[in-house]
């Protein structure tokens, strides 16, 4: 998670998964500047226009992408969390087989 909080100029879209509440909180704090969008347990996917903010911080861009609506935005660096509370039966996507 170290490698990852320091590696990239960019925190666009990222996700963990894991069933330990203990591990979940210490990952959040430790990515909670690596994502515009944060999924938890579930695939990091698009995010909706309109319906879920997109917006990342570092290098990604200025934070106001397509979907905010408050003008607000452009001078914060808001974060969506998704969090699914049933398993995922099937996490790959087709180019990983």
């Amino acid at each position: 998670m170290d490698l990852v909080a320091s590696t990239s100029p960019y925190a666009l879209t990222g996700s963990v998964f894991t069933k330990d509440r203990e591990f979940l909180e210490v990952a959040r704090h430790k990515l909670r500047h690596t994502a515009g969008n944060f999924y938890i347990n579930d695939k990091s996917t698009g995010s909706v226009v309109g319906q879920q903010p997109f917006g990342g911080a570092r290098g990604s861009g200025t934070n106001d992408k397509a979907g905010m609506s408050s003008y607000l935005n452009k001078w914060v660096s808001p974060q969506s969390v998704k969090e699914s509370m049933a398993p995922l039966p099937y996490w790959k996507y087709p180019y990983m087989e």
